[in-house]
Order: C-alpha cells, then sequence, then structure tokens
C-alpha cells in the first residue's frame, strides 16, 4: 500500500512537472507585434505622405495594389469621359494606383507630351486621391542639351552637374516647374496630395539621356541626389516619395539583386524600390525577379513594386490569373502598375471585348490584388510602423 502511495506521489510529479515544461514552451497565444521603423528621404514630408509610405510597407504583405497608367484619361475608344476607366467598366472598381506622366511640364507647356492638359492631370489625380487611392507620377523629360525628347540618348547630364554652367541653370528652372506642379497638387481641404515620384525610370537601358549608355556611375547618382535635394531642401516640396524603377526584363539569375540596385544613389535616397517588367509572356523571369526584389525590400526595409508591366496585345485568356497574379503570390510587393491602354493594338491593361477580360474579372474577385474599393485608409499610419 506504501508503495502504491509513493509511485502515486511521483506519477504526479512527473506531470506536473510535464506540464510546467509544456506551459514554458508554448508560443504566447497573443504576441505582441514588432514595430517596423522605415526611414524616409524627406524628414519634412507631410504627415499624409508619412502616411502613405508606411502603409505602402504594410500593404506588401496583403497583397499588391493594382495600378494602371492614364487609366481616367482615356481607353481603347474613347477619350476624356468623366469617371470612365476600362478596369471599372470591366469589374465596377478603380485600379488602387493612378500613374500618369509629367513630361514636357519642364518647357511649361499647357499640356504633357501625350497631349493630356496638365489641368486634366491635376483633376485626376484629385478625383482618385478623394477616394482613397495611391498616385504614381513619372518624368519623361527633354533632353536639357539637344532639346530633343526623353529618347533622345545624347550625353546631357555631364552639363546638368557643372554649377552655374547654362545647361545647369536651365535644369533647375525645369525644377522649379516639376515643384510648382507637385505643389498644386492638393485635396478640398487644400492640402497636399502625397506621390510616388518616379524620375529617370529605366535607367538601366540606354534609350534615355539619362540611361546607362549616357551617363556614368557617379553622374546618374549625382543626378539623382542633386534632383532629390533641390525639390526638397531648395523648393521645400515635402509630399513626393522617391522611386527608383530600373528595367528588367529578363531572369538575371544571381545577377539580378546588382541589377536591381544598379547606380544606387543611396539609402537616403530612396523611398521606395522598383522595377519595369516587360517580359511578355515569360513568367518565369518575372517570378524570379520579383523574388529578389521582394528580398530586397526586406533587406533595406523600403516598398517594393513592378512600377510598369504588361504587353500591348495578344493576352492568353487565363493572362491575369495566370501571368499576373500568380507570380505575385507569396512575395512581398507592394503594387503592379499596368502601362496605358490607347488601342486594342496598344493596351496592356484589360478592357471590354479584349480575350483576357473574363479572366480579369477572375482575378478581380479572388482578391489576389487590391483595387481602390478594397485599399486600407493609405493617407493614416498603420500600427506598428514608424517613419524616421
Amino acid at each position: 500500500m506504501k508503495n502504491s502511495y509513493y509511485i502515486l506521489m511521483i506519477s504526479l510529479i512527473i506531470l506536473l512537472f510535464v506540464a510546467s515544461c509544456d506551459k514554458k514552451q508554448s508560443p504566447d497565444p497573443d504576441p505582441q507585434p514588432v514595430t517596423t521603423n522605415l526611414t524616409i528621404v524627406d524628414k519634412s514630408a507631410t504627415p499624409a505622405t508619412k502616411a502613405l509610405y508606411a502603409n505602402l510597407w504594410t500593404i506588401r504583405k496583403i497583397a499588391p495594389m493594382f495600378g494602371h497608367h492614364n487609366y481616367s484619361a482615356y481607353g481603347v475608344g474613347w477619350s476624356d469621359i468623366e469617371g470612365k476607366s476600362d478596369v471599372k467598366t470591366l469589374c465596377g472598381d478603380y485600379p488602387a494606383l493612378l500613374s500618369v506622366d509629367i513630361s514636357e511640364v519642364e518647357l511649361g507647356n499647357e499640356n504633357n507630351g501625350g497631349n493630356i492638359p496638365f489641368d486634366k492631370i491635376r483633376s485626376m489625380i484629385k478625383q482618385s486621391y478623394s477616394r482613397g487611392g495611391v498616385i504614381m507620377i513619372c518624368w519623361h523629360q527633354t533632353n536639357p542639351v539637344t532639346g530633343g525628347d526623353a529618347w533622345d540618348n545624347s550625353k546631357a547630364v555631364d552639363k546638368i552637374l557643372l554649377e552655374g554652367g547654362e545647361v545647369n541653370v536651365m535644369y533647375k528652372e525645369w525644377l522649379n516647374r516639376v515643384a510648382t506642379f507637385m505643389l498644386s497638387l492638393k485635396d478640398d481641404n487644400n492640402q497636399l496630395i502625397p506621390v510616388i515620384f518616379r524620375p529617370f525610370h529605366e535607367h538601366t537601358q540606354q534609350w534615355s539621356w539619362w540611361g546607362s549608355s549616357a551617363t556614368t556611375i557617379s553622374e546618374f547618382i549625382n543626378l539623382w541626389r542633386m534632383t532629390v535635394k533641390y525639390l526638397r531642401d531648395t523648393k521645400n516640396v515635402h509630399n513626393l516619395l522617391y522611386a527608383i524603377s530600373p528595367q528588367m526584363d529578363t531572369d538575371y539569375g544571381a545577377a539580378t539583386t546588382d541589377r536591381l540596385i544598379f547606380r544606387w544613389p543611396g539609402d537616403e535616397y530612396v523611398d521606395v524600390i522598383g522595377m519595369d517588367c516587360y517580359h511578355g509572356t515569360n513568367t518565369k523571369a518575372f517570378k524570379s525577379n520579383l523574388s529578389y526584389l521582394s528580398a530586397l525590400s526586406s533587406k533595406l526595409k523600403k516598398p517594393a513594386g513592378v512600377t510598369e508591366t504588361g504587353i500591348p496585345s495578344g493576352r492568353a485568356s487565363d493572362y491575369w490569373t495566370r501571368q499576373i497574379a500568380e507570380p505575385v503570390s507569396g512575395v512581398y510587393c507592394s503594387m503592379v502598375v499596368m502601362w496605358r491602354n490607347e488601342s486594342t493594338s496598344h493596351a496592356y491593361g484589360p478592357y471590354p471585348g479584349d480575350n483576357s477580360a473574363a479572366d480579369f474579372i477572375q482575378m478581380y474577385n479572388s482578391k489576389k490584388l487590391v483595387f481602390e474599393k478594397n485599399l486600407p485608409d493609405m493617407y493614416s499610419m498603420p500600427k506598428n510602423v514608424t517613419i524616421q
């Protein structure tokens, strides 16, 4: 009897010890979320701009925003119809991100290089922002030496950087006009509208005067830094996030990260890491580049996304679910932005009657990409993110 008592007591002690060990090893059922500290280029950025930056970071873990260039300016078979969008006609919702171009703003023109009035562009931006949408602006700027367009890849940057020189003075006047435009972007409460600004895009290629064949490494880096500092410090433009966007059209393998940071201006001069990925139907290359982009985003603690992509025509019937939604699943990506819809032979986004229209609606319903109606409040600070 006494032995049975001792055996029972020993068994109870062992059970209590095991239970105690299990309790210590069990994860906290409600762990405290880790706060992420992000560094922004403009320490004096407006509160809404800082909030946008923080939300670009948090949305990367939810799903990428679907964006479309010039979506409210024109589409396939129409132009300048208030409230219209090819995407909205198909799915009843606007893209989450509006991309526009301020080409020729530097010349003081009333219309941009695509013949859209700048007043119209302001209106498009204001309307998208009023609904909670995100704005991204690129700048196909004129060659300041020859007067040719952005595709004139004659050398120019060395003269821009020559302080006090004729081209340097002219380029600063161009930046004055860019600043005036950016500072004119205000909502109904007279508050500045935040913008993701994407100057000198696709600098890895050779088609432009800021590209790899027309600049040295130091010239490009100094051009980028000069532009940022002039807008931020001299013109006091505080509603911009600065995005770099190399062209990434093929699979670069182990060299992918090096290409993503090609002629990197420095962490303190870049907010968003983009890539323009015109990979056609090479989904393997798209997936690979996205994987490297996602890893770089996490390493540098900067939001990242596909700032231009798509094919102009001939999409397969399952293009959107297989070649867009599938590759972006499982990676950290803040946006996927299609280029413009101009005609049936030049439409990078969906449109009624397109072979892939039904598949686009299926992608929309899958919620694998975020459209305007499902955006969180991008202009209020999210929890567990700080900006410094």
